[in-house]
């Protein structure tokens, strides 16, 4: 599974969406939402800025994670942002690749 971090902002009348749903009741649509494509909500938190919402979710690839943000989006209450999470060994790996690069101008 890929994680992912999610960020929200409430657009219109999704902020009135929440106000009647509660933060219980959002965190609820997302996990059914994560659900239906087969992923998995590790936590959700909801914060002061920019951003209203913030979520960790666990999906089985990028194309699950674009259909969620689609759906999500699609509403027009909530705009998205998603950043792909790697693991450490990721990281690792990434670092143990040989590659070739030249800086500009060098």
């Amino acid at each position: 599974m890929a994680k992912f971090l999610v960020r929200g902002k409430y657009i219109g009348e999704g902020i009135q969406g929440l106000m009647k749903d509660g933060g219980t009741g959002r965190r609820a649509v997302i996990e059914k939402l994560a659900g239906s494509l087969d992923g998995k909500v590790e936590c959700v938190y909801y914060a002061f800025g920019e951003w209203d919402i913030y979520g960790i979710i666990d999906m089985p690839d990028n194309a699950s994670m674009t259909a969620f943000s689609l759906r999500a989006s699609a509403s027009g209450m909530v705009s998205l942002s998603t950043i792909p999470l790697m693991t450490i060994e990721e990281i690792d790996d990434a670092v143990g690749k040989k590659s070739e690069f030249r800086a500009p101008g060098q």
